[in-house]
């Protein structure tokens, strides 16, 4: 399809279609679309005043939210469990994976701490070892990774996010997925850096536990996410944490004192509810776009941007690009070094460019409704 930035920006980001800001920031946080607004104002108002509010403003919401989410995914929305960010999903994974003492929960460091303090947490209790792989020239050593996995039976679980928070490494999850999968090894990831700059089929890429927040590159509301659970994998895992609806029999209103405490056969018995009604319904209408437009297409203009920040910095050697050249090995994450972080980090705020400084980096995340001038405008203003 043909993507009109322009209109789609006075619809949807009028605030950047008007100029009062370049917001580059996507890695933090994704500003909401004005559809997405709109529902949260309209379902707010019913909230308050909850008279108004029907049958379809409950459970229906959420069957909603996670039907979007499974066909981001191209999975059956049966494998969706819906959760408040991406944390809720890792410790489903360290806490619920059968893996015990000697085994091993095989990273790299530079991982961000919500996927590396889980596993410390649960490996200690169960006397497992969580072992970080050394970077190597600021870069995870993927053939060293693929070494571990080949070759040491104690590795029993591989935990990695899909692209790096500050350097914009990206892991090569069907590799890596294959080589587990072939090996018995269970496979999670976080993904919240990845998914919207960059498109997935679940079905056909051998993850295990998949988790996303989407209050940054889905441009949903805080509060909201997503775990995807294998499907096989689902009737072996024993939820650490038990919500009132985890149970098959919780549809039933008119039966709760009958405690039948067998679980859903789906991912719903790794939800733990009541959820936000207000922004699941709202992380829907997020999702809902991004599915409108189209994630490949998305996904092609977000790569189109990065490729002009790797020709920029190719042509100013004064400014180094942390992140790898590659497109197969990036996504929408951009990490800089300048002469001066500092001073640069200013003149971009003076610009009003939005931004972020990662382990001694610029860190600039254009979306797909970005535009070539404003990241040329950004660009420029990392040259001192």
């Amino acid at each position: 399809m043909t993507f009109d930035v322009h209109a789609f920006r006075a619809r949807e980001f009028p605030w950047a279609e008007a100029g009062e800001a370049i917001y580059l920031d996507h890695a933090s946080t994704g500003p909401l679309p004005q559809r997405t607004r709109d529902e949260i104002a309209a379902f707010g108002l019913k909230r308050a005043e909850p008279f108004r509010l029907s049958n379809d403003d409950y459970f229906p919401t959420f069957e909603r939210a996670r039907n979007a989410a499974a066909r981001l995914l191209n999975v059956s929305p049966r494998t969706i469990a819906l959760m408040s960010n991406t944390s809720h999903g890792v410790n489903l994974a360290a806490r619920a994976l059968p893996y015990g003492p000697g085994d091993v929960v095989l990273s790299v460091h530079g991982e961000f701490p919500a996927n590396v303090y889980p596993w410390i947490i649960a490996a200690r209790r169960r006397g497992a070892e969580h072992r970080l792989l050394p970077l190597v020239n600021g870069r995870p050593d993927e053939a060293a990774l693929m070494h571990a996995i080949e070759t040491d039976p104690r590795v029993k679980v591989v935990a990695l996010s899909w692209v790096s928070f500050w350097s914009g490494y990206r892991f090569d999850l069907a590799a890596i997925g294959a080589a587990c999968r072939a090996r018995g090894i269970y496979f999670v990831v976080d993904a919240i850096q990845g998914l919207g700059p960059l498109t997935i089929d679940l079905a056909n890429t051998p993850v295990d536990i998949f988790a996303c927040g989407t209050q940054k590159w889905l441009l949903s509301p805080w509060g909201t996410g997503f775990t995807y659970v294998r499907d096989e994998l689902i009737s072996e895992l024993e939820p650490e944490e038990i919500g009132w609806a985890s149970q098959a029999s919780s549809g039933d209103f008119g039966r709760f004192l009958d405690y039948d405490p067998t679980f859903h056969d789906d991912a719903r018995r790794f939800e733990v509810i009541t959820l936000d009604f207000v922004h699941f319904s709202a992380m829907a209408e997020s999702l809902g776009l991004f599915l409108e437009i189209g994630p490949q297409v998305i996904a092609d203009r977000v790569r189109l941007l990065a490729d002009r920040a790797v020709a920029f910095a190719d042509a100013h050697p004064e400014v180094a690009l942390i992140t790898p050249v590659d497109p197969a090995q990036r996504a929408g994450v951009l990490s800089f070094r300048t002469v001066d972080v500092p001073a640069t980090s200013e003149r971009l705020r003076l610009g009003k460019v939005t931004h972020t400084v990662r382990e001694g980096c610029i860190r600039l995340s254009p979306h797909f409704y970005n535009t070539n001038a404003e990241l040329d405008a950004a660009l420029e203003l990392l040259l001192s």
